[in-house]
């Protein structure tokens, strides 16, 4: 008989292209993952990969069971979500994955949410960029908290996952909290501050790309000498008196202390944040009791960061 868990990792192999890859994937070491497929290989009765000193790819045979071996996950996790449902309580691991900023703001609401349902445990991991649906998408985990940047509505015409929209995320300004542009009575001017010293994210980052393209729509093409990996790391540079910076506002569920921070006048850049599950895994009750909570954390973090941020003065 094949092993299930053996066939998912086999499955992972495909998806990545390599040992490595998979391992990374599922969390596993490439040793554990090469000892599993030999087992599957054996179960099997043939070779699944073809191996060489420094790589391995699929054999016939592994492809045809990698494309059975996809229609029995999916045919395992529906009957998974039918009986969970029919238990009609919240059991099981729960595993969601999120972007750095994400999994700060929203873990404590979880955390606290979830603690009512002891026969449940929730796994919450940040994410590599621009992986969260690929983790959904590949059953590694049931949520992904994913920011969006384009303002489009997402593409689920495959019909495999639900996207819910949580929040819009705006840029806000932030500087030190003895700077002159932290007095909320003073109208915002970014062009006053077109030569401070600016803080950013990495080239290529999302949110680098909105402080650029803000700052050359208001002040010309932005000199910004230093760059900071993490938000959290520029928070703390501008609570230290080291720059000034803009930034998502959900950066700021991370603390405010030695800050200042604004709204940004006229049409600031602004992220959307969604969580992502398979359809087919949403009638299961643990994740279902987890995108509530979700929603419910996202709806204290809005009315806690439209408290923080009031509506700048009119600069007429």
């Amino acid at each position: 008989m094949l092993d299930l868990r053996r066939l998912r990792i086999l499955h992972e192999f495909s998806r990545q292209g390599s040992i490595a890859g998979a391992a990374a994937a599922l969390g596993y070491t490439p040793a554990a993952v090469s000892q599993q497929i030999g087992r599957l290989e054996r179960e099997a009765g043939t070779p699944l990969l073809d191996r060489t000193a420094r790589s391995a790819e699929l054999t016939d045979s592994g492809r045809l069971l990698v494309q059975h071996a996809e229609q029995i996950l999916a045919m395992v996790e529906a009957a998974e979500s039918v009986l969970a449902e029919q238990t009609d309580a919240a059991v099981g691991e729960v595993s969601v994955t999120a972007f750095p900023t994400a999994a700060v703001a929203f873990a404590p609401a979880l955390a606290h949410s979830l603690r009512e349902h002891t026969a449940m445990r929730l796994i919450l991991r940040q994410a590599l960029k621009g992986t969260g649906v690929q983790k959904v998408s590949e059953g590694s985990s049931e949520i992904a908290l994913i920011d969006d940047w384009s303002g489009r509505t997402p593409d689920t015409a495959a019909g495999k996952l639900r996207y819910y929209h949580l929040l819009r995320d705006p840029m806000v300004l932030v500087v030190p909290e003895t700077h002159p542009m932290a007095d909320q009575e003073r109208p915002v001017d970014l062009r006053e501050l077109a030569e401070e010293s600016w803080l950013a994210t990495p080239s290529g980052e999302p949110s680098r790309r909105a402080t650029d393209t803000l700052l050359a729509n208001v002040v010309g093409a932005p000199t910004t000498a230093w760059e900071f990996e993490g938000l959290g790391t520029i928070l703390s540079l501008v609570a230290r008196g080291i720059g000034i910076a803009t930034v998502p506002s959900l950066a700021l569920t991370a603390g405010t202390a030695g800050l200042g921070f604004r709204r940004l006048p006229g049409d600031a850049p602004v992220r959307d944040v969604y969580a992502v599950v398979r359809a087919a895994r949403v009638r299961r009750p643990a994740v279902n009791v987890t995108l509530q909570a979700i929603h419910s954390a996202a709806h204290d973090i809005n009315r806690t960061l439209s408290a923080e941020l009031p509506v700048e003065p009119d600069p007429s």
